[in-house]
């Protein structure tokens, strides 16, 4: 298995590649703002043929180089029907205030072809197997992509921005919702066994037992419990 990831852009939002191997096809998760560049420096150097770019949810920060990406390999992106708006008008989905100084910066819109995700659906794609969990709280149409334990790999969990390490993802923002997070923290991750590592959208990766262990927010969660907001980060 390779999984070549890197943050990107302004809010250092973690950009994954993912291949069965070096020299084969591959799947790009969350290509966000100036992650073009890294994508292509990571096809490079490990011989990758893109297949498909796949999507945790619609800001911005991780959508931003979704049309250059698909359009150089010709290939889909994949993304929950609730964010899809996001792609074209992400205003609404940050608002004015905090998206306008980089906007300006960015060309917006779809892809060629978009095809939307559905909870349960199980992806086959450049070899590999990626489950989709409809997972709302941070945004209405977030997701998360789990891939089962093979061989020495354990099973790996692409988070978006619903789990970070020692935190969650921020619910201030246009369809954020705080009980939504809450009830996709404890369907989503608490369910995961503790192996799992996480790969979030932002910050370093972590296992489902460290965070059970100590993020306050799961901790919370598993208790039946949960504070009042969460904090911000990324986007």
């Amino acid at each position: 298995m390779l999984i070549a990831g890197f943050p990107a852009g302004a809010w250092g939002t973690n950009c994954y590649l993912v291949a069965p191997a070096a020299g084969e096809e591959c799947v790009i998760i969350d290509p966000g703002h100036q992650a073009a560049d890294g994508v292509e420096e990571a096809i490079r150097k490990h011989r990758l043929k893109p297949v498909a770019v796949v999507l945790t949810h619609g800001h911005i920060d991780h959508v931003a180089s979704v049309v250059p990406v698909c359009g150089a390999h010709d290939v889909p992106a994949w993304i929950h029907p609730d964010d899809r708006y996001m792609m074209n008008d992400p205003e609404k989905g940050i608002g004015r205030s905090i998206g306008m100084p980089l906007l300006g910066e960015l060309t917006v819109g779809e892809p060629d072809d978009v095809k939307e995700l559905a909870d349960g659906a199980k992806l086959e794609l450049a070899g590999l197997e990626l489950s989709v969990a409809h997972a709302p709280g941070h945004t209405k149409g977030s997701v998360t992509f789990g891939m089962p334990e093979a061989a020495d790999i354990p099973p790996i969990l692409f988070s978006g921005d619903l789990l970070f390490a020692g935190s969650i993802g921020r619910t201030d923002l246009p369809g954020g919702d705080m009980a939504e997070m809450l009830d996709s923290l404890a369907r989503v991750c608490l369910p995961l066994d503790d192996s799992t590592v996480v790969l979030s959208g932002h910050g370093p990766q972590t296992t489902i037992g460290q965070e059970r262990s100590t993020n306050p927010y799961l901790r919370q969660v598993a208790a039946g419990q949960g504070p009042a907001r969460a904090p911000r980060r990324g986007m």
